[in-house]
């Protein structure tokens, strides 16, 4: 045996040392790379330093530090040099607890333990890095980012559909929002974040996430939502049945137009019409929507958020052409012919929402958004999921339309006052006094100034203006139908006391 032997190790190093003389100088390098890549690739990265390792060699951070971290190098005996990472060994028989400098508060249950292979006698890293809400960009107008974002790792193995839920708490600097538990959950190169698995509940000030899996957690706050959950549900009373009742008046609207059209109708009247046509098509998919978010299929919802937004828009639109026409009526007074003016205003009232919503629809800017509520309810809509867009698109053109009629009003306001010192009017004071009023508040309705107050559900009175603006804005087609009422009956009135008065000089003479 001792010969065989020494005849192995004489052939063995014969074999070795004729692979080295085969073996390059390229060769070894090229071997060297794959080694040391290997071992990269099989968690050669220190645990406190897989962000830097992330930030500097994958674009997509946080996918980076999902597969990093599980397998990542811990160092025995020594403290983590990254203040925002933290480490602890755990066991099976204990409810893990960990706290972060921040305040935040960690509490991993047993069950957690035991699935990610801790035993009687092995113990599982629990990992737990503090992060920059920046590294995680998501398109998203649910609310923004609370504070830091915590990445909390157990073992090796991914974790989920607990019974017994991971528990963490956050530090709320401001009592005056509503937050909401959400994680980021992964899409193929991009992600977003959701809320799935995942309850929000208060200690005190301070929001407690309970969710049935690990990931990356934070809390998505709106400064502008309601806090109470009774108050959330009488707006939702008032939003819907002001919404059915503007779909009933604007329709009455129309179907009298339609009656009427024998007789040649005043370009205002025809304006209002098409004014309440935008009205009736916007609280119409307004209520599609909501309930259309409910539904699985997501070319559905897409489609119905794409049309609310082309309603509003076209609402939008419409309320400036009304202080267009407004201006041409009183400013100008002479010369305002216009070649097919009506069929121009057609175009730009209904055109150009229509070529702003083809845009937005290709840049994949629609799906289901979530109001959050303070009691982890929710209201979805089929509407705009990227902020800059409704930023752009709703906020900063309802401002510049609201700048514009604001102008018209004011101009209004001047000529009744003019008119007024001129002495032209007629009647007894209290009843110009009230027509006055009438006419200010009908005019104000007309130019969609009531949208106004969507800019005042900010700040201290912001209870009080969201009450006012869902009020008067779900209602706004009952207020569009008094006016055409009214001015219908004065044209009517008009034409009888003309007709009258032709009649009474004939028989006259």
């Amino acid at each position: 045996m001792r010969r065989d032997l020494c005849c192995f190790n004489s052939s063995g190093k014969r074999q070795m040392r004729s692979f080295s003389d085969k073996m390059g100088l390229h060769d070894l390098l090229i071997f060297c790379i794959f080694f040391s890549i290997t071992l990269t690739m099989t968690g050669a990265v220190e645990c406190h330093r897989v962000l830097e390792f992330c930030q500097r060699n994958d674009r997509n951070i946080p996918s980076c530090l999902e597969s990093t971290m599980r397998n990542c190098q811990t160092p025995r005996n020594v403290p983590p040099p990254d203040p925002d990472f933290y480490m602890k060994n755990m066991h099976f028989s204990e409810e893990a607890k960990l706290k972060t400098k921040y305040g935040h508060v960690i509490r991993i249950p047993s069950e957690a333990i035991v699935k990610s292979g801790g035993m009687e006698n092995v113990s599982v890293s629990l990992k737990v890095s503090v992060l920059s809400n920046s590294i995680f960009q998501a398109p998203s107008v649910r609310g923004s980012v609370h504070g830091r974002v915590l990445g909390v790792w157990l073992g090796e193995q991914d974790l989920y559909n607990l019974s017994q839920p991971v528990k963490m708490q956050f530090v709320n600097t401001s009592q005056n929002v509503s937050g909401k538990c959400v994680f980021w959950k992964q899409s193929n190169n991009a992600g977003l974040w959701s809320s799935e698995g995942c309850n929000t509940s208060r200690n005190n000030i301070d929001f407690v996430c309970s969710c049935n899996h690990l990931s990356f957690f934070a809390v998505l706050i709106n400064p502008g939502s309601v806090q109470d959950a009774e108050d959330v549900h009488r707006l939702e009373y008032i939003t819907y049945i002001g919404s059915s009742f503007s779909v009933l008046f604007t329709a009455i609207v129309i179907i009298l137009f339609l009656i009427q059209r024998k007789r040649k109708s005043e370009h205002s009247v025809v304006i209002h019409v098409q004014l309440s046509g935008s009205l009736f098509l916007l609280h119409l998919f307004f209520l599609a929507s909501t309930l259309g978010s409910g539904t699985e299929k997501k070319p559905v919802c897409q489609c119905l958020g794409l049309i609310l937004h082309w309603a509003l828009l076209a609402t939008f639109t419409w309320t400036a052409i009304e202080g267009f026409h407004l201006y041409l009526l009183l400013v100008r007074v002479f010369n305002i012919y216009i070649r097919r003016y009506l069929l121009k205003l057609s175009l730009v009232g209904w055109g150009f929402p229509i070529i702003t919503v083809v845009i937005c629809g290709l840049a994949g800017s629609y799906g289901k958004y979530s109001l959050t509520e303070s009691n982890n309810n929710e209201t979805n809509l089929c509407w705009i999921t990227d902020k800059t867009v409704s930023y752009i698109t709703v906020n900063t053109y309802l401002g510049l339309v609201l700048v514009f009629n604001t102008a018209i009003m004011v101009l209004i306001v001047v000529k009744m006052w003019q008119l007024k010192l001129r002495g032209v009017q007629t009647g007894s004071r209290i009843r110009r006094l009230w027509k006055d009023w009438a006419t200010m508040l009908g005019l104000s309705v007309i130019l969609g100034l009531p949208w106004g107050l969507a800019f005042s559900t900010y700040g201290p009175l912001s209870l009080p203006g969201i009450y006012l603006f869902t009020t008067l804005n779900a209602f706004q087609g009952v207020f569009v139908f008094l006016w055409f009422l009214s001015t219908t009956c004065k044209s009517t009135h008009d034409e009888r006391t003309s007709t009258k008065d032709i009649s009474m000089s004939n028989f006259s003479s």
